[in-house]
């Protein structure tokens, strides 16, 4: 039986393809929706976990980060995207999927610093139902993608672009959060194999090109696109990602505590 401190879940999307390419196997692997992340964690179900930043901001007093590693953006992100029928300071009501909670919050502070104040409602994302319901509708991961590509007139606003034109900052959208008691050593374990795919990813071409090639093959977006999606995000978080990330939590999220990282 596979106990949960050898367990690492992973979001069912392809912005964590680099680090889990050719992860050892020593971690069994649990795919799910980010959101249903977070409550596997809490359940301890899994060791380690990327779960929707706003998530941890949530349940900070049961989850520690893993430093140095996360989903994020240093401007347009292409996977957070709100599309629109019309101009967005025309829009009424927007639909806000139910699989992520940290675009939700993301978009509603995004368009309220613009003075928008538009009515929500929660929906599947399914972006032709949501806009037969809703003048805009926010998307994320490989659905963005998909539908950008399918109704590029439609995309009004990429929410990691709009964040660093208002705050200056990465936008880190999702973070690697462990159980509060999860064992430091296995968490320490976890890290450094997460962390080396990351870097290996960046650093050397033909893993990359490994990765792209693989993503091609799993998503069915082109090459092409795979390619410039890996250079709008990133999975490794500099100090200025981390600034971004303090910044959300607080202003946005409403954390009143310090962050608590593990310690490496």
């Amino acid at each position: 039986m596979v106990k949960w401190s050898e367990i690492i879940g992973r979001v069912s999307f392809v912005n964590c393809d680099p680090l889990f390419h050719n992860l050892s196997k020593r971690w069994s692997i649990l795919p799910a929706p980010p959101a249903w992340l977070t409550g596997h964690l809490l359940r301890k179900d899994c060791l380690v976990a990327p779960i929707p930043a706003a998530d941890y901001a949530a349940n900070s007093s049961k989850l520690i980060l893993l430093p140095g590693i996360g989903i994020a953006s240093e401007g347009a992100v292409g996977s957070v995207l709100l599309f629109s029928k019309r101009e967005l300071t025309q829009i009424r009501d927007i639909a806000l999927p139910t699989d992520s909670s940290t675009s939700k919050i993301l978009v509603l502070y995004i368009l309220s610093q613009l003075g928008l104040d538009p009515k929500t409602i929660d929906m599947g994302p399914d972006l032709d139902e949501m806009l037969s319901e809703c003048d805009a509708a926010l998307l994320i991961g490989d659905r963005a993608l998909d539908e950008a590509q399918r109704y590029p007139d439609l995309v009004k606003m990429d929410l990691g672009e709009e964040w660093q034109k208002q705050t200056g900052l990465p936008m880190v959208f999702g973070v690697f959060a462990a159980p509060i008691s999860a064992p430091v050593d296995k968490l320490k374990q976890a890290h450094h194999d997460l962390l080396n795919n990351a870097i290996k990813f960046r650093d050397n071409q033909q893993i990359k090109d490994e990765v792209i090639r693989n993503t091609v093959i799993r998503s069915g977006f082109s090459k092409d696109r795979i390619s410039e999606y890996f250079n709008e995000v990133t999975n490794i978080l500099t100090d200025d990602s981390v600034q971004g990330l303090e910044f959300f939590l607080t202003e946005v999220c409403g954390l009143e505590t310090d962050i608590q990282w593990l310690e490496i």
